[in-house]
Parts: structure tokens; C-alpha cells; sequence
């Protein structure tokens, strides 16, 4: 299975009056990237929840956030006096700094952790084994939702390889006749050429420049070359896994190919076909950037 480094989940999880809420999301990155935003009173968790990120997850820039409310927040608990000090605190100093920041409102106070007195008395301890629960439901979600954008891209890259395989089998059969035409046509201008010019030139001289030209225009190395990749192509998407950063670098191979096969040409058949797969390989290569 292929996964996207793109992904979202979101999950929440009561125990007792208190509700746990973690959120996963992330965007490409070239390894994994961790980021959190853990409420304090459960910043001790942190390590293990990012131990089983790093051990499930390949790569990707990942935000980790981990949250918690009071079942009975604003009905039974006393507003906790240091907290609002903290809060109106902070808050002045980041207005002093970023004026046009927005106030903070009443429901921002109401939902901020350890915004009631009743909160001191939670035993967050006790939580780790909701705070595991919390992380695997979460991180499976999360992990569900790479595999299926995974899955999206990989049929996208799949069809753009078909594509270059159709075009290289269209253009091969082409290539004996119009080489062996454009070495006909080179033959006779430099026979016309030496006739006209009254100077004594071996035959032989003749059909060896033509034989040099014939093996500059000959592509059917890059052509072969093109074939065998796109057969590894079509392995690494059949077997799954984290294959982000060998089809990057078959990219490089494609482009390669196709670059050399334009430099070739001396046909315009040859010359739109190389056009042809570089645009297929750069779309294929903008998708590769997206998986894990």
C-alpha cells in the first residue's frame, strides 16, 4: 500500500468528566517533521505519543495537537483566578506586540484549559491509557486517510506511465525507416556535395560520416532505457510502501531519457514524442513529490 504524506484525522475520548481531543494533520516534507501544541497538563505525554508517531509514520511535516475539556465546565466549577491573571497577562503582552491581534473572548476563557478551579483537582496521571487509546484510534485514522489519498495518487501515476508506454511503443517501429531515410538524404548531399566541389572523395569516406550521423540520431537505447523504467515503475506501485523517495528518483531517470531523446531527434515524430513524456513525466513527478 502507498500513502500520501498528506492527512487528517481527528478524534476525542472521555474518560471519567474529561474529554480528550487530539488532531493529526500534514503537509509534504522531505523526512518526518514533528511538530506539537500539547495543553500543558498533558505536556508529560508528549514523548510517547511522538514515539509512535516516528515509529508508524515515514515522512511528512506532522502537527500533533492534544487538548482536553471538563464534562462540566461552566456548571459546576469556580472560574480559577490565577489562570485568568496568566491569561489577561499574555494577553497584553501580545497585544503590545501584535496590536492588531484580536482580544480574547469570553468562550475563549470558558474552553482554555485550567480556566476552572475544578480542574486542579484532576489526577492527569491516571490518564496515560486513555492517552494511548486516544493516540491509536487517532494515529490508525490518521494513517487510513494517507492510504487512501495514497491510493488516489497512485492510480494518477500509473495512468501518466501508461501513457509513455503507449507512446514509446508508437514511436519505435518509426525509428529504423526514418533514420535510415535521413542517412539516405545525408549520403546524397554529400555525394552532390563533393560532385560539385570536383574534388576525389572515396565512397567509402561518404558511407563512414553517414554511418557517424546514423549513431548520433540512433535512440534506441534511450528508448529501451524508457521501457525498463517504466517496468520499475509499475513494480514500485505494485509493492507498496515507502516509495516517495525511489520514484523521485526515477523521475530523474525519465527525464533523463526523454531529455537525451529530444537532443536525438532528427525527426519531428521523435522530436513530439520527447516533448510528449516530458510533460507526462513532470505531471507524474508533482504527484511523486506527494508521497510518503
Amino acid at each position: 500500500m502507498i500513502h500520501s504524506m498528506t492527512g487528517y484525522a481527528a478524534r476525542t475520548l472521555s474518560d471519567g468528566n474529561i474529554h480528550l481531543h487530539m488532531e493529526l494533520r500534514s503537509v509534504n516534507s522531505r523526512f518526518l517533521d514533528l511538530h506539537f501544541r500539547v495543553a500543558d497538563d498533558l505536556a508529560a505525554f508528549e514523548s510517547s505519543v511522538r514515539e509512535k508517531l516516528t515509529r508508524d509514520l515515514g515522512r511528512g511535516k506532522v502537527e500533533c495537537r492534544l487538548s482536553f475539556t471538563l464534562a462540566e465546565q461552566g456548571e459546576g466549577g469556580e472560574l480559577n483566578p490565577k489562570k485568568l491573571a496568566w491569561l489577561k497577562a499574555r494577553e497584553a503582552e501580545i497585544r503590545a506586540a501584535l496590536p492588531e491581534a484580536l482580544p480574547l473572548t469570553v468562550s475563549d476563557i470558558l474552553r482554555w484549559p485550567g480556566a476552572f478551579t475544578q480542574e486542579e483537582g484532576v489526577d492527569f496521571t491516571a490518564l496515560e491509557p486513555a492517552i494511548a487509546r486516544l493516540t491509536a484510534e487517532t494515529l490508525d485514522e490518521f494513517i487510513a486517510s494517507r492510504a487512501r489519498e495514497g491510493a488516489k495518487l497512485a492510480l494518477l501515476i500509473q495512468g501518466r506511465g501508461e501513457q509513455m508506454r503507449a507512446i514509446v511503443a508508437k514511436v519505435t517501429p518509426l525509428i529504423p525507416a526514418a533514420q535510415a531515410a535521413q542517412s539516405e538524404k545525408l549520403r546524397a548531399r554529400l555525394s552532390d556535395a563533393v560532385r560539385d566541389a570536383g574534388v576525389n572523395i572515396d565512397e567509402s569516406r561518404i558511407l563512414q560520416e553517414v554511418a557517424l550521423f546514423a549513431a548520433r540520431i540512433d535512440v534506441d537505447e534511450e528508448l529501451s532505457r524508457l521501457a525498463t523504467h517504466l517496468d520499475e515503475l509499475e513494480r514500485i506501485l505494485k509493492t507498496g510502501g515507502v516509495v516517495g523517495k525511489r520514484l523521485d528518483f526515477l523521475m530523474q531517470e525519465f527525464n533523463r531519457e526523454a531529455n537525451t531523446l529530444g537532443s536525438k531527434a532528427a525527426v519531428s515524430e521523435v522530436t513530439q514524442a520527447a516533448m510528449d513524456l516530458k510533460l507526462l513525466i513532470e505531471q507524474m513527478r508533482e504527484q511523486v513529490q506527494n508521497l510518503e
